[in-house]
């Protein structure tokens, strides 16, 4: 089902790829439509217990797209910068392919706090007051891992 890296002198080993997951800023989640159209949109991820974990508002067009089709890609690019003699560029990148479904109760609240770890760590007493009035404002949705390649070029 899944393709094997062409590239193999390029391939990361699977500890380097989680290694990135953990790190990276932000990824793109690709999701299809019903008409055939992707659509990809970048937003901020954990990678937390073997998953990938994003939160977005109660509604909108990514939310309809999981109704129709919970399968879905996500790529994390990084460590990037260019190689301008070899009209190339250096980077990290690791795409997953998985299934996304909502979680709810103690799953929500511990992904959302390692969203305030990952992205806010000098602000956690105010980020868990934050989230105490507000997690009821958004879901959280948990990518679970299917396959998982990652490349780079050094």
């Amino acid at each position: 089902m899944f393709k094997e890296i062409r590239r193999k002198d390029r391939e990361m080993d699977q500890e380097t790829s989680i290694e990135l997951l953990h790190t990276g800023e932000y990824g793109v989640l690709s999701l299809a439509e019903k008409e055939g159209y992707p659509y990809g949109v970048p937003l901020s991820y954990v990678y937390l217990n073997g998953s990938i974990y994003f939160h977005c508002a109660l509604e909108g067009h990514k939310l309809e797209l999981l109704q129709q089709n919970n399968k879905a890609s996500f790529c994390v690019v990084g460590e990037t910068s260019p190689l301008p003699n070899q009209f190339s560029v250096r980077y990290k990148s690791v795409i997953v392919f998985g299934e996304i479904a909502e979680v709810k109760d103690v799953e929500k609240r511990e992904a959302l706090v390692a969203f305030l770890e990952k992205y806010s760590s000098d602000y956690i007493e105010k980020g868990m007051k934050y989230l105490e009035k507000d997690e009821h404002r958004t879901k959280v949705f948990k990518m679970t891992i299917i396959h998982m390649t990652g490349k780079n070029r050094k």
